[in-house]
C-alpha cells in the first residue's frame, strides 16, 4: 500500500479538500480526508487531446521520458505522419514501440492516407483498411478527418469510414481550418466530433454550437492558445488542450500541457476549468483508461507545488512513480527497429528551372505561428530565362520532390523564410512527407535535396560546403536517439538556418506544412501549386 498526501484536486466534483491517497495494485484503494498533509497539489495527471508523436522526432517511448516529467500521463495520437510513409506497419511501428513505456498512449486510426488524391505518399489507407484498424482494441478513435470536402460532398470513400467508425462506437476527429455557415453544418452532420484548427472565437463557437469539441492547440508551429483561451469562461466543458506537434527542443526546455495551465493561470482563470480541459474532458470523450483521482480509479495523477506556480514534482501512473523532480524514473527502451520507404534518385539543378509563362508570379506569403497561408503576386526575378530566388524581396523557390519513386520536382515561390544564403531541406513534410526544399539559388536547394537523399531522411540546412544535418532514419520522421541529443542536433540545425537569416520561429516547423494541402490558402504538393480554396491546382505564373 503506498500513501500519498496533500490538497487534493478533484475535477469531476469540482473540489480541492486535504487527504491521503491510499493506492495499492495500481489504483486509489481509498481515500482518507485529514488535515495532517504534506504541503502540495495532488491533481488529475495531463492529458494532450491530440498530438502526432512523430512531430517530435522522437521514438514513442523516447517521448515519454519526455512528457512525464511535464506531468503528462496520456496522449491521444494520430499516426497519420508515420502511416502516410509506411501505412499500417507504420501504425503498428508505433504501438508496439509505445507498449515499452508507462506512458498510456491511445491511437486512432488515420483516415487521410493520403489526405487528398492531390498529393503522393507512401501508403493508401481504403475504408476497408481503416474499418479493419477501427475493429481493433488498441485503437481507439477515427483520427481527423482532413477531407472535409469530401464530408461535405458526401464522397463515398470517405463516408465509408465515417459509417465505420460510427457503427463501432468510436469517436471521430475532426481538421477543418475555416470552415463555417452550411459547409460546417454539413460537416458536423457527418459525425465529427472535434476540431483543433480554429483560429477564431466566432469559429470555435460556431463549431461548439453544432456539438463539436474544441480542442485549444499550441504547437511548436501553430499557435491558437491566447486567441481561444477565453472560450474556457462560457464553455469549459466543450475545450480540451492539446499540441498538435511539437519539436523536441521545444519539449525538453518548455514543457508540454503543464505550460498552457501555467499560462492560463497567470491569465486568472479558473484553475478547474483549466484541469477539466485537460483531464476530464478528454478522457471522457475519448473514454480513455485513465484515473480523475476517484477511489477505484487508476492511480494516475501528478504533484505540485501549488497552483499558482505549476511546478510538477512528480508524476505517477498506475501507483508507480514515473518521474520526479524533471527526471524520468524509468530506464530507456533502445529499439532495434527501423522502419521507413525511401525510393528516389538524385537530382540535379537543371531540373529545378522555371521558365516564365507570365508576368507575375503567384507567391505562397506564410505568417509566423500559423498554418495558414495567403497568396500574393509578385515580379518574378528571371536570369538565363529561368525564374530563380529573389533574395532581395525574400521570395525563395520552393521545392517539393516525391521521395516514395523517381519523379519531376514540383515548384513554387514563398515569401518570408528570410534566407539570404544556403538552402534547407526536409523530410518532415505534411502530409505525405515527401521531400521540401528552399533556397536561395537552384544550386544550393539542389545540394539540400541530395543530402537528405542520402541520408535517407532528416532536416538539413546548407550554405556551399557548410552542412548540418539531423538524420531521422525512422520513416524520415523520427530518430532512435535519446531525447536530449535529438534536441540537441535539432537546435543545431534550427540556429544554422537561422544563421542563414530566417527570422521565423521555427523555420522548419512552417517549412514542413508548406504541402499541406488540406489547409488554405495556397500550397506545393509533389504535384503542383494548389489552391485551397478551390481544392484545385493553379498556374505558377499568369
Amino acid at each position: 500500500m503506498i500513501k500519498i498526501s496533500g490538497h487534493i484536486v478533484d475535477v469531476v466534483n469540482r473540489s480541492i479538500y486535504t487527504g491521503i491517497l491510499q493506492i495499492a495494485n495500481g489504483k486509489i484503494a481509498a481515500i482518507e480526508q485529514t488535515e495532517d498533509v504534506e504541503n502540495q497539489y495532488i491533481i488529475p495527471g495531463l492529458v494532450d487531446a491530440h498530438i502526432h508523436i512523430e512531430s517530435s522526432m522522437m521514438i514513442p517511448t523516447e517521448f515519454a521520458r519526455y512528457s512525464l516529467i511535464h506531468g503528462t500521463v496520456a496522449c491521444v495520437c494520430d499516426p497519420h505522419e508515420i502511416a502516410n510513409v509506411c501505412g499500417i506497419p507504420g501504425v503498428n511501428y508505433m504501438i508496439d514501440n509505445a507498449k515499452h513505456s508507462p506512458m498510456k498512449f491511445y491511437f486512432g486510426a488515420p483516415s487521410c492516407v493520403p489526405s487528398t488524391s492531390f498529393e503522393t505518399s507512401g501508403a493508401v489507407l481504403d475504408a476497408a483498411d481503416v474499418e479493419t484498424l477501427l475493429q481493433r482494441d488498441d485503437i481507439h478513435f477515427l483520427s481527423e478527418m482532413m477531407n472535409f470536402p469530401g464530408v461535405i460532398h458526401k464522397n463515398k470513400e470517405v463516408h465509408l469510414k465515417l459509417e465505420a467508425a460510427k457503427r463501432l462506437g468510436k469517436p471521430i476527429d475532426g481538421h477543418a481550418p475555416g470552415l463555417m455557415g452550411e459547409d460546417l453544418k454539413a460537416y458536423a452532420a457527418g459525425g465529427i466530433s472535434t476540431d483543433h484548427e480554429c483560429m477564431t472565437i466566432a469559429e470555435a463557437e460556431e463549431k461548439i454550437a453544432l456539438g463539436m469539441k474544441v480542442l485549444i492547440r499550441e504547437g511548436s508551429a501553430a499557435k491558437n492558445f491566447d486567441d481561444l483561451l477565453p472560450l474556457l469562461t462560457n464553455h469549459a466543458s466543450n475545450i480540451m488542450f492539446c499540441s498538435d506537434d511539437k519539436h523536441p527542443d521545444d519539449l525538453l526546455k518548455n514543457g508540454h500541457i503543464n505550460t498552457l495551465v501555467k499560462r492560463a493561470i497567470a491569465k486568472g482563470y479558473d484553475v478547474m476549468d483549466m484541469l477539466r480541459a485537460c483531464s476530464l474532458n478528454p478522457i471522457l470523450h475519448y473514454k480513455l483508461d485513465v484515473g480523475l483521482l476517484q477511489k477505484g480509479d487508476a492511480a494516475d495523477f501528478s504533484i505540485v507545488n501549488n497552483l499558482t506556480d505549476f511546478d510538477i514534482k512528480a508524476t505517477y501512473i498506475q501507483g508507480e512513480k514515473v518521474a520526479e523532480n524533471g527526471v524520468t524514473c524509468f530506464p530507456r527502451f533502445v529499439s532495434t527497429e527501423l522502419i521507413n520507404q525511401f525510393k528516389t534518385q538524385k537530382i540535379t539543378k537543371e531540373q529545378l528551372r522555371v521558365a516564365p509563362t507570365g508576368s507575375q508570379l503567384k507567391v505562397i506569403k506564410v505568417d509566423d505561428g500559423q498554418l495558414f497561408t495567403h497568396t500574393i503576386k509578385c515580379n518574378p526575378n528571371i536570369e538565363n530565362n529561368n525564374v530563380v530566388s529573389d533574395i532581395e524581396n525574400d521570395v525563395l523557390k520552393l521545392v517539393v520532390y516525391n521521395r516514395y519513386q523517381p519523379s519531376t520536382p514540383a515548384v513554387g515561390f514563398i515569401h518570408n523564410i528570410g534566407l539570404k544564403r544556403g538552402a534547407m531541406a526536409s523530410t518532415v513534410s505534411h502530409d505525405s512527407h515527401n521531400i521540401v526544399a528552399v533556397g536561395t539559388s537552384d544550386e544550393e536547394i539542389a545540394s539540400a535535396i541530395n543530402h537528405i537523399i542520402d541520408s535517407k531522411g532528416g532536416i538539413l540546412a546548407c550554405n556551399g560546403e557548410q552542412t548540418c544535418l539531423l538524420s531521422l532514419p525512422v520513416g524520415g520522421l523520427m530518430s532512435d536517439e535519446e531525447g536530449i541529443n535529438i534536441a540537441k542536433m535539432y537546435e543545431g540545425v534550427d540556429a544554422f538556418a537561422k544563421e542563414l537569416g530566417s527570422t521565423l520561429r521555427a523555420p522548419f516547423m512552417t517549412v514542413a506544412f508548406m504541402s499541406l494541402v488540406v489547409i488554405p490558402e495556397l500550397k506545393l504538393s509533389d504535384k503542383g501549386l494548389f489552391d485551397v480554396r478551390t481544392f484545385s491546382f493553379t498556374n505558377l505564373m499568369e
